[in-house]
C-alpha cells in the first residue's frame, strides 16, 4: 500500500512523520502508541497515559474553538 504525503502524513516542526486520522482510520485499528491523530480514542493506550492524552486533545479543542 502506497501511503501520500498530505493524505496520509506529514511532516511536523521537529520533521518527524506524523500519520494523519486518514491514514489511521484506514488502518483500521489502534496502534497503543498514542498517535496525534488517534481517531480511536487511545483504546489501546495503557493508563494512565490513556487519560493524560485524551484531556490534552479535549484542551487543545477547546483552544482551536
Amino acid at each position: 500500500m502506497k501511503i501520500e504525503e498530505g493524505l496520509d502524513y506529514y511532516y511536523n516542526e521537529e520533521g518527524k512523520m506524523v500519520l494523519t486520522a486518514h491514514y489511521l482510520l484506514n488502518r483500521g485499528y489502534c496502534c497503543g502508541n498514542g498517535c496525534r491523530h488517534c481517531p480511536y480514542d487511545y483504546l489501546q493506550v495503557p493508563e494512565p497515559r490513556r487519560t493524560a492524552l485524551l484531556k490534552d486533545r479535549k484542551e487543545d479543542n477547546r483552544d482551536t474553538d
